[in-house]
């Protein structure tokens, strides 16, 4: 599985708005309900937001890969989202998340969820990987940077 398969482009946020946790799931939920039509927003937010109360989404080294399972779903999904000012998402670090990825995936996804998670998880420990993502000026250099490390493995 390639992440740039999954990944919705048009849902692509290069500078987060939110500065707060909460509005953070909110705004990459909003996004990516507005790029996959049918995607009910609300129930994407719940769905996040349920997740994220069992434990913080945020791994550190300014990343967080929020996700869930949602049902109804008939595919996987990904999204991208930087903040350049950071946000606090209670990060097991404790530092300030930058990087996000957004990932849904169909209630009864088996262990597809789990590999597309192992799979970004291992993407993000690259440190000039991190460094191409928050350096990236267009959508079109977050897709190529992601296309292109999905090509490593």
């Amino acid at each position: 599985m390639k992440i740039s398969d999954i990944l919705v482009q048009d849902a692509v946020i290069l500078d987060l708005t939110a500065r707060a946790k909460r509005d953070v799931l909110a705004e990459m939920a909003k996004a990516l309900a507005n790029a996959e039509p049918g995607l009910d927003e609300a129930r994407l937010l719940d769905v996040l937001a349920e997740r994220e109360k069992l434990q913080s989404t945020g791994i550190g080294e300014a990343v967080a890969i929020p996700h869930g399972k949602l049902p109804g779903l008939s595919r996987l999904l990904a999204s991208f989202a930087r903040s350049r000012e950071g946000v606090d998402f209670d990060s097991i670090d404790g530092h300030s998340t930058h990087l996000f990825f957004l990932l849904v995936v169909p209630e009864h996804s088996g262990g597809q969820h789990l590999k597309a998670l192992a799979r970004i998880s291992r993407f993000l420990r690259d440190a000039s990987f991190r460094k191409r993502l928050l350096e990236a000026a267009t959508r079109d250099e977050v897709v190529r940077a992601i296309e292109e490390e999905d090509a490593k493995f």
